[in-house]
């Protein structure tokens, strides 16, 4: 197949990495992968803090990406707008990956291929409505989802039947730990994110409750921004900006919980990541979490915004013995050995596979 990929700005995204890890894939299987994606949007007051951190300007300097070093062509626009015909070659099937980059896939013409959207989570809520978001949700292109939820919402809310339900994998070359005990020193760990739809701000308030039960608690964090006021960590916490892709590893097997606060979350890698490391989770029922905890037996889920509960499971895994801790730490092992990239990859080539058939039958 000839495929592309019409991403949004092609950065350090958790959602791009896993674009990439399918783009690399795809290509390895003999397909013809191209991906073309926008520049980044910096405004003033993100440059002047990078700037004012000591990272310099970003106007001009090119941030890292997990595109980078896939060897997939990758063309970036030269400005933020839709993709038009000339920014595509001809192909198989078109993927739009974000629901901005959508309007422009859906206006391209039948030789750039059959119209697909890969939906790696919903950014609305019945309370605060995104026309946009619902716009590009019924247009008619073969959806390529994530999680049970998105499943549901696409069947449930946009009455789709067709939905290709594609959840992602878990690289256990790079992610793995020797079986372990507890910690010398409880240690809980988290992706940190200013983004007011990660939840640092429960996760934080969270950490600092099991901190008065746990004197010694350590945290460990990581993160692709720097942490904004609001959301800075506690004095027992330590975050690494950026770490190396081989150091995340070491990150995850040194924690005894592995927490995510999330208001809403499509897939939730890291916790996965984590699982394959050994590590027990806590998290919000903040949607794909619910596809890789099982309660009680790899991690708990809380309810979203609900700190204590958050609190009080964390500290149910930290207080466990160790035993105990063993047995849920080989459970979230034998969860993350479930999910493969190889087998995400032909369940997504699959999909692909139906979007082309389905676009041959005039359904698309």
């Amino acid at each position: 197949m000839k495929i592309t990929f019409v991403l949004p700005y092609a950065g350090l995204q958790g959602g791009v990495r896993v674009i990439a890890v399918y783009a690399e894939r795809l290509k390895r299987r003999g397909h013809e992968v191209f991906l073309v994606s926008t520049p980044q949007s910096a405004p003033l007051r993100r440059n002047v803090k990078s700037f004012i951190l000591g990272q310099g300007w970003p106007e001009g300097r090119k941030e890292p990406s997990h595109i980078d070093g896939i060897g997939v062509k990758h063309k970036v626009l030269e400005q933020i707008r839709p993709v038009v015909d000339s920014d595509v070659p001809d192909a198989d099937v078109v993927v739009a990956t974000y629901y901005r980059t959508a309007y422009g896939v859906q206006q391209l013409s039948p030789s750039k291929g059959a119209k697909t959207i890969f939906i790696q989570g919903y950014e609305g809520n019945e309370s605060n409505s995104n026309l946009g978001l619902d716009a590009t949700w019924r247009m008619p292109m073969h959806k390529i989802v994530v999680s049970r939820w998105l499943f549901d919402l696409a069947r449930d809310k946009f009455r789709d039947e067709v939905v290709s339900l594609v959840p992602n994998g878990v690289d256990l070359n790079q992610f793995h730990a020797a079986e372990r005990g507890k910690s010398s020193v409880p240690t809980v760990g988290l992706v940190h994110h200013n983004s007011p739809l990660k939840g640092c701000d429960t996760t934080i308030k969270a950490l600092r409750r099991v901190a008065t039960a746990v004197p010694s608690l350590h945290v460990v964090s990581f993160g692709a921004e720097h942490p904004e006021l609001r959301l800075r960590l506690p004095r027992f916490a330590k975050f690494h900006y950026r770490p190396a892709q081989d150091k995340i590893r070491g990150l995850y097997a040194q924690c005894d919980v592995w927490m995510c606060g999330s208001i809403v979350e499509g897939f939730s890698l890291p916790l996965l990541e984590a699982m394959a490391c050994r590590c027990p989770v806590v998290s919000t029922r903040a949607g794909g979490p619910l596809d890789i905890i099982e309660e009680g037996v790899n991690g708990y889920l809380t309810p979203v915004g609900d700190m204590e509960a958050l609190a009080d499971r964390t500290m149910r895994v930290l207080n466990l013995s160790n035993d105990e801790w063993m047995k849920m730490s080989d459970a979230a092992h034998r969860t993350a050995t479930s999910f493969s990239w190889e087998k995400s990859t032909e369940l997504f080539e699959k999909a692909l596979e139906l979007a082309i058939e389905r676009n041959r039958r005039g359904e698309l």
